[in-house]
Parts: C-alpha cells; sequence; structure tokens
C-alpha cells in the first residue's frame, strides 16, 4: 500500500475483514467514495474491470454489514464485479496484484479466500450455484444459513439462468439480487408503481404481511381460503401495474426495482429479504461506473482496462483484422453473416454490424443457441461466421457436434483470444478448443499468426463448404515471427498449410513443429539449442487438420536420421495436435527413422504462482523447450 494511504483512504484502511465493516459506525458514503477512489487508482495500473465494480460498491458494502460470510455465501455471477468484496474480506493489501502472476484473480476463486464460496469466471452460472450451495445447507441441518446471488441483467440472456430459476424449491434461504446496469428487464411504469416498490421495500411492509397472513390463516375454517383470495387478489392488482412479472410467475418472492446506488434503500431490501422466509428476487438499478465521470460517460471503453504504461501499437489486432477482413468478404457475398455472443466489441465485429446490420445477430451469452442458430442459417443456405472466444466455445461442445458437424453444415468458428491467458488465469484460458475440435470428423482447423494469413484462413473457411474453425490470439502479429517464416517476398506460394525457417536442403538435428503464437517460445529454444551446437529448424503450422494432410506436408522438412521431432503446442496434451500429428505419422510409419517428443500442458489448468509466467507452469516456455530437446537428442 502507498504511504499516503492513511491521508486518502483513512476510513477504508480501518476496514481489514467484514467484522470490521459492520463495526464501522462513521459516514457510509465517504467509505464508498474512498472504495470507489482506491478502485480507480489500482485498477488504472493493474487494468482489469473498472465500470462494473465502480456501479456495485453500496451494494457490495450493504451484503456485508447485512449477511455473515463466510457462514452465508455470496456468489457474484461472471465475477468480474467481485473487487469491493475482495477488498472487504482481507484482500485490499494485496491489491496491487490483481491480475498478476501469483497475485489475487480478477474473478471470484475458492482457493484465495474463505469469502470466495464459488469459483466464477464465465456467466450465468451463478443462480444453478447458488441452488447447490443452499440444498447443500439444508441436507445438513444448516438451515439459518443464506445464499446470495448477484446476477447482471445481461447474464439473463443466458438459458442457464433460466433453467436454475425453475428449479428454485420454496424451502431454500436464496436471495438473487438482479444488478440491472444496462438493459431493463421489468416494465414498470408510472409514480405508482414507483411508490409500490417504496412500500414492498419497507421492513415494516414484511413485518405487516407476515402478520397479516398468520392472522388470516388462524380463522376457523374461512382462514385459509381467505387468506388465498386476498393473496390472489394482491397478485391481480400488482400485475397491473407491474404487467407481468417473471419471478413471482416462478413462486419467487420480488423486489423492487429500487437505487442500487442508494446504500439505505440496499440495505432495506436485503433485511426485508432475509425475513420472508422464502426466495426472494431484489432488482437494483446501478450505474455502471459510477463516481468516475470517463467511465459513467463511456462504461464500454472502462468495462475492461489494459494496465496504464502499456504502448498502444499502430498494428490491428486480430480481432479487428478478422471484423475487417468479415466485412469485405460480405460487400461481395450477401449470404454471409456474423453471429456473436454479447462481445460485439470485443470479437471486432463492431464495423459489420455497421456495414451490414440486416446480417448481423448479437443473441446474447448464449453461446449454445448461437451455434445452433448458426447451423439453422447454414442449413438454409446461408454462410454464418460465429465469432466466440475460445473458453466460452467450450459451452457450445455439443452444439458443434450434433448440429454443426454431423449435418456437414458450412459454419465457420472463429476462435478468438486462443491459447494461454495471463491476467484473467484459468477460467479464460484457450487451451482445449484444438483438442475437442480435432475429435470432431469432418472439422478444418485453421491456426493462424499474422494478419494476412488470418484474413486467408478465413476466406478459404467461409468458402470451403463444410464445418471449419479459425482460431487465433488475442493482440496482435509479432514482427519476429513474419520475419522469420516469410522473409522478403513474405506472401508467395500462398498455399495456407505451413512455414519452415530451414534452409533448402538442410537437415536439423531437432525439429520442433509449432502453431500459434507460442511459436516465439520455440524460436528463443532454438537459440539457446543452437549455442549448444545443435541445429535447430522450426515448423510453423497454419492450417492443422486434416491432419494426415498436414503429416505428409511435413514430410519434406523431417531431421536427420535419429534426430529429435519435437510437438509443442500451448493447447492441452491430450487429444492435442500434438498428439493427432504424432499418431498420423505412426500409421503411415514415418517416424521410425526419429525420436519424437510432445511438450504441452499436461493435466493441468495452468495457475501461476508469482513470479511464473503462464509458458513457465505450463512446462512450455523456451527454457523447458531446450532442455527437453537436450536431454532427448
Amino acid at each position: 500500500m502507498p504511504e499516503n494511504s492513511k491521508e486518502k483512504f483513512g476510513r477504508l484502511m480501518s476496514i481489514n475483514s467484514p467484522e470490521d465493516l459492520k463495526n464501522y459506525d462513521g459516514d457510509i458514503e465517504i467509505l464508498a467514495g474512498e472504495i470507489r477512489e482506491f478502485l480507480i487508482e489500482n485498477v488504472s495500473k493493474t487494468g482489469g474491470h473498472l465500470a462494473s465494480n465502480l456501479g456495485v460498491v453500496e451494494l457490495s458494502i450493504a451484503l456485508h454489514r447485512v449477511f455473515t460470510t463466510p457462514r452465508d455465501s455470496i456468489i457474484f455471477d461472471v465475477g468480474h464485479q467481485s473487487y469491493v468484496h475482495k477488498i472487504i474480506t482481507g484482500r485490499k493489501d494485496v491489491f496491487s496484484t490483481l491480475r498478476q502472476s501469483g497475485g489475487i484473480s480478477g474473478f471470484e476463486k475458492r482457493g484465495e479466500s474463505e469469502h470466495d464460496c464459488f469459483g466464477t469466471g464465465h456467466s450465468s452460472t451463478s443462480i444453478s450455484a447458488a441452488i447447490g450451495i443452499a440444498e447443500a445447507n439444508r441436507l445438513k441441518g444448516e438451515n439459518d444459513r443464506f445464499t446470495i446471488a448477484v446476477v447482471g441483467d445481461g447474464a439473463f440472456t443466458g438459458g442457464m439462468i433460466h433453467e436454475a430459476l425453475n428449479n428454485c424449491d420454496p424451502h431454500l434461504k436464496l436471495i438473487i439480487i438482479i444488478n440491472e446496469n444496462e438493459m431493463s428487464i421489468s416494465k414498470n411504469i408510472g409514480h405508482f408503481a414507483e411508490n409500490l416498490s417504496k412500500i414492498r421495500t419497507s421492513r415494516g411492509y414484511a413485518k405487516t404481511k407476515r402478520l397479516t397472513r398468520r392472522a388470516l390463516s388462524r380463522i376457523p375454517l374461512l382462514g385459509k381460503p381467505f387468506s388465498r383470495f386476498v393473496t390472489s387478489v394482491k397478485k391481480s392488482i400488482k400485475n397491473a401495474v407491474y404487467r407481468s412479472n417473471y419471478f413471482e410467475d416462478l413462486g419467487l418472492y420480488y423486489i423492487g426495482p429500487i437505487d442500487g446506488n442508494n446504500y439505505y434503500q440496499v440495505e432495506n431490501a436485503l433485511y426485508n429479504a432475509k425475513e420472508q422466509g422464502e426466495n426472494v428476487v431484489i432488482h437494483i438499478k446501478t450505474k455502471k461506473g459510477k463516481g468516475y465521470e470517463p467511465a459513467e460517460n463511456d462504461p464500454g471503453k472502462y468495462h475492461s482496462m489494459s494496465p496504464e504504461g502499456k504502448k498502444a501499437s499502430d498494428k490491428p489486432t486480430f480481432s479487428e483484422v478478422f471484423g475487417r477482413k468479415l466485412t469485405s468478404l460480405a460487400e461481395k457475398d450477401e449470404k454471409i453473416c456474423a453471429i456473436t455472443a454479447a462481445m460485439c466489441d470485443g470479437t471486432g465485429l463492431c464495423p459489420f454490424k455497421e456495414a451490414h446490420g440486416e446480417r448481423f445477430f448479437d443473441v446474447g451469452i448464449a453461446e449454445p443457441h448461437a451455434l445452433t442458430f448458426a447451423a439453422g442459417l447454414a442449413a438454409n443456405g446461408m454462410k454464418p461466421v460465429a465469432a466466440i472466444y475460445s473458453t466460452f466455445l467450450q459451452r457450445g461442445y455439443d452444439n458443434i457436434i450434433h448440429d454443426i458437424a454431423l449435418q456437414s453444415l458450412p459454419v465457420t468458428l472463429c476462435i478468438d483470444r486462443a491459447g494461454l491467458n495471463g491476467a484473467d488465469g484459468a477460467t479464460h484460458h484457450g487451451i482445449f478448443d484444438v483438442a475437442f475440435l480435432s475429435e470432431i470428423p469432418g472439422m478444418t482447423i485453421y491456426a493462424p499468426v499474422t494478419s494476412k494469413t488470418l484474413e486467408m484462413a478465413l476466406e478459404e473457411a467461409v468458402i470451403c463448404g463444410k464445418p471449419a474453425a479459425v482460431r487465433y490470439a488475442s493482440g496482435r502479429e509479432d514482427e519476429r515471427v513474419v520475419n522469420a517464416f516469410y522473409g522478403e517476398n513474405k506472401w508467395e506460394n500462398e498455399a495456407l498449410s505451413l512455414r519452415s525457417d530451414i534452409p533448402a536442403g538442410e537437415k536439423p538435428d531437432v525439429l520442433i513443429v509449432t502453431y500459434g503464437r507460442i511459436v516465439l517460445e520455440a524460436m528463443e529454444a532454438k537459440e539457446k539449442l543452437e549455442k549448444e551446437g545443435k541445429k535447430c529448424g522450426i515448423v510453423l503450422l497454419e492450417k492443422l487438420k486434416p491432419y494426415d494432410e498436414t503429416a505428409e506436408k511435413l514430410l519434406p522438412y523431417m531431421p536427420k536420421k535419429n534426430g529429435l521431432i519435437l510437438m509443442l503446442e500451448e493447447e492441452i496434451r491430450a487429444g492435442g495436435c500434438g498428439m493427432m500429428l504424432t499418431d498420423a505419422f505412426e500409421r503411415k510409419g514415418h517416424l521410425a527413422s526419429y525420436k519424437h517428443i510432445i511438450l504441452a500442458p499436461n493435466e493441468s489448468f495452468v495457475i501461476p504462482q508469482k513470479g511464473e509466467t503462464v509458458f513457465d507452469v505450463a512446462g512450455v516456455s523456451a527454457k523447458h523447450i531446450a532442455d527437453a530437446c537436450l536431454k532427448n537428442i
């Protein structure tokens, strides 16, 4: 913590645990202001999600003053808005390590704190997990414990939320907080609805409601029927005001909407929910970026920030290259459609949306639907391109197999953020897509590492007439890779398959076969090996599958007899490219004269400790590569 922290964050410095917060008797608004300033100061240095956390300061304070973690469980959907929760629960002094190697996670993480009851990172999972925790409390006889799920309105575009709501049994002490900060869920209108909301959030209303219900039920013979009749009439009047209340139709008691940035309204609503004796939905409205004018005016820009001091590049990112190229292709082909799962900006599709709005589809946080929807478009003659981050594509595996591949439909999957993710960590690693796509019959897989080859792969995939996947890392092309594998005549002989840095006619001692961003580690390892007197060549694959075809194209680059072939990848080893290529070679009898090993993350989710890079902990850093080669030559 900075030396001037006591002066700058005097009240916040006294909060080192939820118990400290409960005992705090100062001005809540001043404390909230200090937390916001603390967030802005730290997140601007570490990078991370700023706008959403600024919006939930009052809510997070109220949650920890009304409930008692870890006895009570609080789950933040996605978890990127849990920073204030982390600050309150004893992680303030290490907050400067947020999203750093070995530091605190940008999401809730069970191994990090007893106050993180469930690991998060993907959207729409919180209510399902909360129901599981609440049912476990019931089965263990711990009926005085509450489970709270904090869910952003965007998560309600994910089907899993609605599956969970359909399974909220009434005996659970479950509180669902809907944080509406972008889109409207309810259609409440007029001053009457607003005043009714205020009445329902008051603690006196809850007490009166309980006493009235109890008194009516005690009237002999007529009591219970009359109580049901009164409830029915009340619901009819309320529905006339609120139109239809989805949550109460599912048997959940609804409170709201209320001002989520008004601490005292939030606190009253939480106490009210505790006293209901049934499952409760609290609907709050917050302002993203609250208290920081730039973030309030442009919350999208401050949703996820890069660390300060990170030099911007003039080169476009791979996402931008993809978006521009697809937009260009769609100008010439009216059958091309683009699909995103609530990630228009992140996947680079905004230019496509602007140019071809009638062929652009944002389906919300619903990746399985996005994929089957794409299959439907393809089945009726269109050429759909679905752009989804690798980590989120995992949610639609069945849809890829059953709805796209089994019918051999021409759907192009553009897999963004492929590979290891150093900042967001294990929940956002893109290290499984090659393995699970490699198992699927008829799937073509591209892995371009330059802007030009990404454009080439996309164009080839869209016109190939069958299922195809184009995967690429975050960030931009690296000039070192371009120079090493494309030379002066960079784009001659444009068969998109593989590139090599091996001089014509030379047979190296070691051949490294790799793809994607990790080629940079291979290039560094090559330098280490050549200092040890070992000749090393690298083959860079930009089209992986069909593997038999790739294996045949590798034959001219084989090392000298009894030399070493090292298959290198940052994808998971089991079922990955290395295994598939090795199998293809062995079936054709091409490995008899060579030693061969696979170097890839093995049985690991790749979670680094302090001072380690993701490549270190995955065992695929330049040092690991060079050591493995020297050991096996």
